[in-house]
């Protein structure tokens, strides 16, 4: 599919108002995406987790305005206006109004609220941009009654990409691949996409228990980090290591092969953070407790053989990763040895989820 195809036809229907409500998670990746092209292209394909308890649940009401020569909303964070989020949703509508016309048509009310704290490190542009895209696209579908659900959750994706990069994960589940990737026939740098191929069981029902060790802001924005890839001495060798470890996770993931799975998610996470370590200006997001967490993972797991992994995202918090069968065990190591490397102790349990869903009113 090409843009082209998510420009609407003529639309049926216009409602004078209504309200709309949908929750989608958040979600992460295995195989990382660091670097973007022009229009949120990603310079390197990816594959991901999407999680189930966290998430962000967004309510969109809209009533036709008299003057439609711009874009009216007012956003609501918490029940409480947030001012500071309104410039990256008016980038966000001024990007996918070619795709979605009636947007200056409505002024819009947008609730919205994350089952986790705001304030965790925990990255929630994904999940509040695939909920906002969501609850776009069933106006939308209010306005195409016949639109089917294929064009439905692929335009979402779609539209959720435009906002933030990595939010195209979170619209179905549970592993999704985002990036085109030859071996991969309905692989597009446009949308993300239901993995195609055999997931074992042990896949199906992993856990991430999500190491809170830093809450603040970070000290360089994902949107930076991706813009210094673009001349990084060892950008064109990632990319090929991004193809050829989705090549390797295919078996992998067909087989339940834990082991080789841990290699290639844990050398993702480094390679990561070596990135942005080896760009210029270089920025280190790790902290001292993000390695002490790190360390007694791998030592845990050879004195034990209990399989508990890490990924990192572009920040200080340790995603640690472990199949369900391991999860007393896990917990367990986590508030005997972990727990004392978070910030006030904190961390969120949480698994491999489905998608979104949409919350009826």
């Amino acid at each position: 599919m090409t843009e082209k195809d998510f420009l609407p036809n003529t639309y049926k229907k216009w409602p004078k108002e209504g309200k709309v409500s949908w929750k989608a998670p958040s979600n992460i990746a295995l195989v990382k995406y660091w670097g973007k092209k022009p229009n949120q292209i990603p310079a390197n394909p990816s594959i991901s987790f999407t999680l189930d308890a966290c998430a962000t649940t967004t309510m969109v009401s809209f009533e036709e305005k008299a003057a439609i020569d711009s874009f009216s909303f007012e956003l609501l964070f918490e029940e409480k206006p947030k001012p500071d989020f309104k410039p990256k949703i008016q980038t966000f509508l001024e990007r996918i109004e070619a795709y979605l016309p009636f947007l200056k048509k409505y002024h819009f009310t947008i609730k919205t609220s994350n089952s986790f704290p705001h304030s965790s490190g925990i990255a929630s542009s994904a999940s509040g941009m695939a909920a906002l895209a969501l609850c776009f696209m069933e106006i939308e579908k209010q306005l195409t009654p016949q639109m089917m659900d294929d064009h439905f959750y692929t335009k979402a994706s779609f539209l959720a990409r435009l906002g933030s990069g990595s939010a195209c994960r979170s619209i179905k589940g549970s592993l999704v691949e985002w990036g085109y990737h030859e071996p991969i026939s309905s692989s597009s740098d446009l949308y993300g996409i239901e993995y195609p191929y055999e997931v074992h069981s042990v896949f199906q029902k992993y856990c991430d228990t999500i190491l809170l060790v830093h809450k603040g802001q970070k000290q360089v924005s994902s949107t930076v980090g991706h813009q210094l890839m673009h001349g990084h001495p060892y950008a064109d060798n990632r990319f090929q290591q991004a193809h050829a470890n989705l090549d390797k996770l295919r078996p992998i993931l067909a087989n339940g092969d834990v082991e080789e799975f841990i290699k290639i998610v844990e050398s993702e996470a480094l390679t990561l953070h070596a990135m942005m370590m080896a760009s210029m200006p270089y920025f280190i997001l790790m902290k001292p407790d993000t390695l002490e967490i790190i360390n007694k993972i791998w030592a845990y797991r050879e004195a034990t053989k209990v399989p508990v992994s890490f990924t990192l995202d572009a920040g200080a918090n340790v995603h640690m990763l472990y199949p369900e069968a391991y999860k007393e065990k896990a917990i367990q190591f986590i508030k005997d040895e972990l727990a004392q490397h978070c910030e006030n102790g904190g961390y969120i349990h949480d698994q491999v989820g489905h998608g979104a869903t949409k919350i009826k009113s």
